[in-house]
């Protein structure tokens, strides 16, 4: 048991001093930036095509991270392999582009033999490396260098510290981007749909009932017709959006109303005015108002929907609590 114990104790120092070693070594980087950076970003900026990134090995994939947050943050990138450019790939490439190859060694063979060609097409050279002096470092107009740094590997070989620098600087260098351009919540929805913030900042217009999904009645119309119009409406909405005669919202009646009648009252005349029983302060909406807004609303005044109404206050949708659970909200 004593043995297990120390055998533990063993791994969790190992870990730990891996930890220790890696965060160093980034935060060292932030004394190596200076007029480099500053540079690199002139660079990504200008650029008015991709920001084409590249590497083999362990540097690729940092590469291929690296190229997903610029593209994720409003700067279109791509990752292209260096190998297959030798083969056809290159034609990815235009002059508007800006290469981005990644070698901590600077000497990458298959890295290093991608420079002349693209070169040759007119793009400019932005290096990731560790060797300010290699001959990646000498054939780039700009070089964002890491300097050399002891690997977290117990052979001081394998990848490790060398690119988590890599991906911290890389990052550093998109987010300093994604700032300068004013990439926003809105914007980085649009390119996130398929998450809960691209959802949360769909448009209400993308999300509401609207045409034949939407339960209308005119405010001269009895309880009975408001039942019938919530039945038959397709989707069963639970709500009816009561308008005045210009077409304007002037109430809602819902299930929970109906409900709550029929418990003061069992013997509830279905011929009564609509507009004598809907709720005369309705919550309301417009169509291009984000549904993460709509949804604190509903919560806010905790009701299950709330109408979609265009600038004149007439109604155009609406919002039922159903509907965010179908989009994951």
């Amino acid at each position: 048991m004593a043995g297990t114990l120390d055998r533990s104790k063993e791994r969790l120092a190992r870990a730990a001093e891996v930890l220790r070693l890696e965060a160093r070594t980034i935060a060292h980087l932030e004394q190596r930036l200076g007029p480099d950076f500053l540079r690199a970003v002139e660079l990504v900026l200008a650029c008015e095509g991709h920001v084409v990134l590249t590497g083999v090995g362990k540097a690729g994939l940092v590469g291929q991270k690296i190229s997903a947050t610029f593209a994720s943050t409003g700067t279109p990138s791509i990752f292209l392999h260096p190998t297959e450019a030798q083969h056809g790939d290159l034609g990815r490439i235009q002059k508007r582009d800006l290469l981005l190859p990644i070698s901590n060694s600077g000497e990458t063979a298959e890295t290093i033999g991608l420079i002349g060609p693209a070169r040759r097409i007119g793009v400019k050279v932005l290096a990731l490396t560790g060797v300010a002096r290699s001959t990646l470092a000498r054939n780039s107009d700009c070089v964002l260098d890491i300097g050399e740094i002891e690997e977290a590997c117990p052979l001081k070989l394998a990848p490790t510290a060398s690119t988590s620098a890599m991906l911290a600087l890389g990052d550093a260098l998109a987010m300093v981007v994604s700032q300068e351009r004013n990439f926003g919540r809105e914007e980085y929805a649009l390119y996130h749909p398929g998450g809960l913030l691209g959802r949360k900042l769909m448009r209400v217009a993308e999300v509401m009932r609207s045409g034949t999904e939407l339960p209308l009645l005119p405010q001269n119309e009895s309880l009975a017709q408001a039942i019938m119009k919530m039945n038959r409406t397709p989707g069963r909405p639970g709500a009816v959006l009561i308008t005045d005669a210009a077409g304007r919202l002037v109430g809602i009646f819902t299930h929970g109303d109906l409900a709550r009648l029929m418990e003061g009252d069992a013997s509830l005349d279905k011929r009564a005015p609509i507009e004598q029983l809907m709720g005369k302060h309705p919550k309301s909406i417009g169509p291009e108002q984000l549904v993460e807004e709509a949804t604190r609303r509903m919560k806010e005044h905790r009701v299950d929907q709330i109408a979609v109404i265009d600038a004149e206050g007439r109604p155009v949708g609406l919002l039922d609590v159903q509907d965010l659970l179908d989009v994951r909200i």
